[in-house]
């Protein structure tokens, strides 16, 4: 199975200024540079952690979407600690246009099969992966706010944020409420299922994303393509999870994904 990383974000929130944070010396020179996949996590970086999930699950090709600066990147999965278990590829993202056009960056490396695409700033249950490489045909994993906040180190605040989605009658997403507001999530009430870009998509993807027209953030948006996609007749499988996602945004979210991850096996 085919796995898309998306790594080529710009990192202004782990750029930010952390008075509060006491991180070492090598946490603080990754945070500086923005490149959150290289925050040392347990003396190594958080993409191993978030690769190594991808191996357990039956991923045998990623490919790290990331920017034409990101030598060091590239430098250790080619060089420093080559991967055993997974063939590594690159895809480079000219310039940080957004995630649907980062996804659009992968379309030589998917080769017109189906794939997995999940962010490098989040860490994964291996079993919400492992669902989607055994599923047989795209869809998604989406997440209770309840697993959410027990066990992830995301705030509430935060996760309302987060888009929803709806899932009609036949367990397919019908589509996703980006940025929702106190009434919606009122109403959705304990049916609410949120998304945290863990997908299987099918090769069809890559045509939505060339449909897209920049958001309000004036980006390319993977939640639009998906939108696209579902109105082209596509559907996705939704697999609901109460279990938690690690996010590292900011510095403030390096302590607890350290203790979170503590004893974790990495594997590449």
């Amino acid at each position: 199975m085919k796995a898309v990383v998306l790594a080529r974000g710009l990192g202004t929130r782990m750029k930010a200024e952390d008075a509060a944070q006491k991180l070492g010396a090598d946490q603080l020179a990754a945070a500086r540079s923005g490149v959150k996949a290289l925050v040392p996590i347990g003396g190594r970086p958080f993409l191993d952690y978030v690769l190594s999930a991808l191996a357990d699950a039956g991923c045998s090709q990623i490919c790290l979407v990331i920017g034409p600066e990101h030598h060091l990147l590239k430098e250790r999965y080619l060089s420093v600690t080559p991967p055993r278990r997974f063939k590594v590829a690159f895809a480079i993202q000219e310039k940080p246009r957004g995630t649907g056009d980062a996804v659009l960056a992968a379309e030589a490396f998917a080769d017109g099969q189906e794939f997995l695409m999940i962010n490098s700033d989040n860490y994964y249950p291996q079993e919400a992966l492992r669902a989607l490489v055994t599923l047989g045909h795209p869809g998604a994993v989406l997440f209770t706010p309840e697993g959410l906040s027990a066990r992830s180190n995301i705030e509430p605040a935060r996760m309302e944020a987060f888009a929803l989605a709806m899932v009609g009658a036949d367990g397919g997403l019908d589509g996703l409420i980006e940025k929702p507001d106190e009434a919606t999530i009122r109403s959705m009430g304990a049916a609410r299922l949120v998304s945290m870009n863990c997908w299987r998509f099918p090769p069809a993807i890559f045509e939505a994303c060339r449909t897209l027209a920049p958001s309000a953030r004036g980006e390319l948006e993977i939640t639009d393509a998906v939108t696209a996609l579902i109105a082209r007749g596509h559907r996705l499988e939704v697999l609901s999870s109460d279990a938690g996602v690690l996010d590292l945004s900011s510095r403030g979210d390096i302590p607890p994904v350290i203790e979170s991850l503590r004893g974790v096996r990495v594997d590449l």
